[in-house]
């Protein structure tokens, strides 16, 4: 029996929330008021060539459009780009949303552009630059090939379900080769080692605003040990932000937690630093938090790790979102499940973190530890965008316009006005792909892209600003809310999404020509119940769970009725 410290878990939803279908914006009503676009659309940015970024350029050259693609990095793939290299320590208490995942470097004042400038390899610059990411060894992709792949560009016959992370890797990197814009295609519509640090919304010479003005800065090695750092800019109609979901950690506030990492750098650590098993061989560790990084991690710690604690905090949040019963069930027997942590107490000075106490809620001690793995999720971060936070106080630059309006707000929880979270309402020449969560990820990118290309070619339309806005505000109400799940898909949602993309953009090729796009074969669903059940066991009815829990010590609250079966996809709460 697994042995379980201090537990308060929701029964009532131990495979999911029950969903509500995403609604389907009426195509009588978008046809009858089009959105107009203020310019004319030619010249496209993507910033980031992950899966979504590297679909976008597809989709938005095919569309006749001219395409660049901005990646800091120095190859495509997003976070599928492994290294050992691991990325800086995360700030506690968070840094700003806004400098979440970097602090943006900009020319000085006045200098002329093209700028350079050369700096002494001090091992952070290139590390700031590029971004490691967070990714470990041994990780494998929680949904299956057939999902984890465009519809356009399949896995070869007979390719295995369960893929490891390198083969995600070559799979996206062929895709850009496929399309000529891998690194070493030489392409000059791609710039790799190229990190967007602004983007502001441009000023045209008659004073209107008019498209968008990319400030840029590439990193590159020289001789004698140092960088060249060149900054420039570009001007464009329509920007693309394809940058992902996992670039600003997310730590808790927990009283003595900073302190702690103060003292012990290299042995409390967020799971975006997480590399290999090896390093904790024979040690005791605190894992907190226990959605898919920290259960994950917990499996691969089993084998190698002389005792695991892992904590997580009670699954009472009532908006749609998949449940951690499930994610509770692939962490090993030999685990110790323990509450919500209170506190680490102060360690005496001159003492190791060994001799460190951290106080559960309902205060139990824990001690003994030799590491701490916080698996505690990310935030929504976008530090080319500071004008666009709450509150934000932002001086644009000559010939940028200086009106804004805000809709990032500062947790990095989610993000504000967005049109099928996609298309920024107040103006859709910037739209944002992959920001859903639950969903598909490939899958997204396919039909996002295509949505995207569309629009911006004038080969399918939007509804006016008056009924997006409504579509939009409804949907956040039938969603629960603005919150950490406003941006959740899941199933039923996903599904419901897709099948209106499909049946819009179709129906848009038949009126304004383009290419048709097919459905999603029903088959995937019956992959998606069995890799489930081979994950994560059979669905647990709730009084399944209750007899389960109860030998454990949970304790049942807030019973819910029984949601509905889902899959699990993607998800990094903790």
């Amino acid at each position: 029996m697994r042995p379980v410290i201090g537990l308060v878990v929701l029964a009532g939803i131990s495979v999911a929330s029950v969903e509500r279908p995403f609604p389907t914006p009426p195509f009588q009503e978008a046809e009858a008021n089009e959105y107009q676009f203020d310019w004319p659309i030619q010249r496209v940015a993507i910033i980031g060539a992950g899966p979504s970024g590297l679909a976008a350029y597809r989709e938005l050259t095919e569309a006749g459009l001219d395409v660049r693609i901005f990646e800091r990095d120095s190859v495509p793939g997003g976070n599928w780009h492994y290294t050992e290299e691991v990325p800086f320590d995360a700030p506690v208490p968070n840094s700003p949303c806004s400098i979440g995942d970097f602090v943006p470097s900009l020319p000085p004042t006045g200098a002329d552009l093209p700028y350079s400038k050369e700096f002494e390899n001090d091992g952070k610059i290139w590390k700031d630059h590029r971004g490691p990411k967070p990714m470990w060894e041994s990780l494998t992709c929680n949904a299956p090939s057939p999902l984890q792949q465009f519809p356009q560009w399949p896995w070869p016959a007979g390719t295995q379900w369960q893929l490891s992370h390198f083969q995600v890797r070559n799979y996206v990197r062929s895709y850009a080769s496929y399309h000529n814009i891998n690194s070493n295609d030489k392409n000059p519509a791609a710039a790799y080692n190229s990190r967007v640090e602004r983007v502001e919304k441009r000023i045209n010479e008659a004073g209107q605003e008019q498209g968008w003005r990319l400030w840029l800065r590439s990193l590159k090695p020289t001789k004698n040990n140092t960088y060249r750092a060149t900054w420039w800019t570009e001007d464009f109609d329509a920007v693309v932000v394809a940058v992902g979901r996992y670039n600003a950690p997310s730590m808790p506030f927990i009283p003595g937690l900073k302190e702690w990492v103060q003292r012990f750098p290299d042995l409390v650590r967020h799971s975006r630093q997480y590399r290999r098993a090896g390093a904790y061989a024979n040690k005791t560790v605190l894992i907190v938090g226990a959605s898919v990084s920290g259960t994950e991690i917990s499996r691969d710690l089993n084998y190698h790790a002389r005792e695991i604690y892992q904590s997580f905090r009670p699954d009472n949040n009532n908006a749609t979102h998949f449940s951690l019963a499930n994610q509770l069930r692939r962490i090993p027997q030999n685990t110790t499940l323990v509450g919500e942590i209170k506190q680490f107490l102060p360690i005496s000075e001159g003492s190791s973190i060994q001799y460190g106490h951290v106080e559960l809620k309902n205060g139990t001690i824990l001690s003994g530890i030799d590491n701490v793995i916080l698996a505690t999720g990310y935030r929504y971060s976008f530090p080319f965008l500071p004008q666009y936070y709450d509150g934000a106080t932002y001086e644009p630059h000559a010939g940028s316009s200086m009106t804004v309006s805000p809709f990032l707000p500062l947790d990095g929880l989610y993000i504000r006005d967005l049109y099928l979270d996609q298309f920024y309402l107040r103006d859709p020449t910037l739209a944002f792909l992959g920001v859903p969560l639950g969903t598909p990820s490939f899958t997204l990118a396919e039909y996002t892209a295509l949505a995207l290309a569309k629009v911006w070619a004038n080969k399918a339309k939007l509804p006016n600003s008056q009924t997006m806005r409504a579509l939009y505000e409804k949907t956040v109400v039938e969603r629960g809310g603005y919150g950490r799940y406003v941006l959740f898909w899941g199933s039923e949602r996903s599904a419901a999404m897709f099948t209106f993309l499909i049946g819009w953009l179709n129906e848009a090729a038949a009126k304004y020509g383009g290419k048709q796009v097919d459905g999603l074969p029903k088959y995937l669903k019956d992959i998606d119940h069995y890799w489930a059940i081979a994950r994560y066991g059979p669905p647990l009815q709730a009084q399944e769970y209750d007899a389960m829990s109860a030998p454990l010590g949970f304790v049942s609250i807030n019973g819910a009725d029984q949601g509905k079966n889902d899959i699990l996809f993607y998800d990094d709460d903790w």
